[in-house]
C-alpha cells in the first residue's frame, strides 16, 4: 500500500521515534508499504516518520534504484559518529 509522505515542516516529523522491540507482521507490513511508497515517490530511502509512523525504521535501496534486489531495512539504527 502506498502511503502519504509527510513534507518538511509537518509537526509529526519533530516527534522522537520509538524503538522497535519486536519484529512482527505489523512491522513487516510497514516495511513493505514503505518500499512501495519509496519507489512510487520516486526515491531511494524513506524513514517511518516520513509516512506518519513514529518508529525507528528505515528502508533504503543501496543501488540507488538502478538494480533489483538491493533493498535494506534498518530497524533501530543509531548514528555513533
Amino acid at each position: 500500500m502506498i502511503r502519504t509522505i509527510l513534507k518538511y515542516g509537518a509537526p509529526e516529523l519533530g516527534t522522537e521515534s520509538r524503538p522497535i522491540t519486536q519484529v512482527n507482521n505489523e512491522v513487516k507490513a510497514l516495511a513493505k508499504d514503505m518500499l512501495e511508497t519509496m519507489y512510487a515517490a520516486p526515491g531511494v530511502g524513506l524513514a517511518a516518520p516520513q509516512v506518519g509512523v513514529n518508529v525507528r525504521l528505515i528502508v533504503v535501496d543501496i543501488s540507488g534504484g538502478e538494480e533489483k534486489g538491493h533493498q535494506v531495512v534498518l530497524m533501530n539504527p543509531e548514528i555513533i559518529k
